[in-house]
């Protein structure tokens, strides 16, 4: 049965477009759950929302337009937090309502019905184009090299930016291209996960990885494979139980991590059980 289902092409679709969606989950997670900026990825999500609603009005491609709102986000927030004229939680939130609420206007202003905005909401695996995997492909590929070639650089801003400022004057340059291709890397992933859930694809793998590991790249590796895991897994209880995809998908990776904190926490037991028993 398994071999009748990669005769369809929206199968090989679906698995290509997982394969990058992992990349990209894995190096930009790691970076925002080192910097602790997971609610600045759900502003970029939410802010997008404006930009998909923009295309459908516009009749354009609506991830051209989440992707312009989705950085033009990301670097507004960037900006208003680190020049201290707005604390960054209170412009996350305001971007987040904004993007919100002018996509739902330009939603109801265009006439018609809004084809696959469901999809876009909730992400549907199986709608996944050849377009949007040539997209993913591009920024995993932008992201390895950029991850490559400044890792040290990269390592320290995530994890001490105090001291990466004694290592480079570059830091806040650093930080708007990080956080740009951050922005990117969530709004080509929104047709995966959906505005709704893109959040957990980005932050669960690295938060599941880091319970065992701080070492940064290994943090990246592992949650990559742990995001495609996951999101295999989630298409695969979905097609052959007919569940949402983007739903499955998420709960499969709560599961997997409520599973490493029990693995963890036994190991830890036993790791404190073994101490004791040699001190007396």
């Amino acid at each position: 049965m398994m071999e009748n289902l990669f005769e369809y092409s929206f199968v090989v679709r679906s698995l290509l477009g997982a394969l990058f969606a992992s990349i990209t989950a894995g190096i930009a997670g790691t970076y925002i759950v080192s910097k602790r900026l997971v609610f600045l990825s759900g502003g970029i999500t939410h802010a997008s929302f404006g930009g998909i609603g923009l295309g459908y009005f516009l009749g354009i491609s609506p991830v051209l337009g989440a992707a312009v709102f989705g950085l033009g986000a990301a670097l507004g927030m960037e900006y208003m937090s680190a020049r201290g004229r707005m604390r960054e939680d209170s412009a996350i939130g305001i971007l987040w309502a904004l993007g919100m609420a002018v996509g739902i206007i330009f939603i109801y202003l265009t006439p018609g019905y809004a084809p696959n905005l469901m999809s876009y909401l909730f992400g549907s695996i199986l709608t996944v184009t050849y377009g949007d995997i040539i997209a993913l492909g591009i920024i995993s590929l932008v992201l390895i090299a950029y991850t490559a070639l400044f890792y040290r650089t990269l390592l320290y801003i995530s994890f001490d930016e105090s001291y990466a400022r004694t290592f480079t004057t570059h830091v806040d340059l650093f930080k708007y291209i990080s956080v740009g291709l951050t922005g990117l890397a969530i709004v080509l992933n929104i047709r995966m996960a959906g505005v709704i859930m893109i959040i957990a694809l980005l932050t669960i793998p690295a938060n599941i990885v880091m319970l065992f590991t701080r070492e940064y790249l290994r943090i990246i590796v592992l949650s990559t494979v742990v995001s495609f895991i996951a999101i295999s897994a989630g298409f695969a209880v979905s097609w052959f139980i007919n569940l949402p995809t983007g739903a499955t998908i998420v709960t499969v990776l709560v599961l997997f991590w409520l599973t490493a904190r029990a693995v963890r926490t036994l190991s830890r037991r036993r790791s404190s059980d073994k101490i004791k028993k040699s001190v007396t």
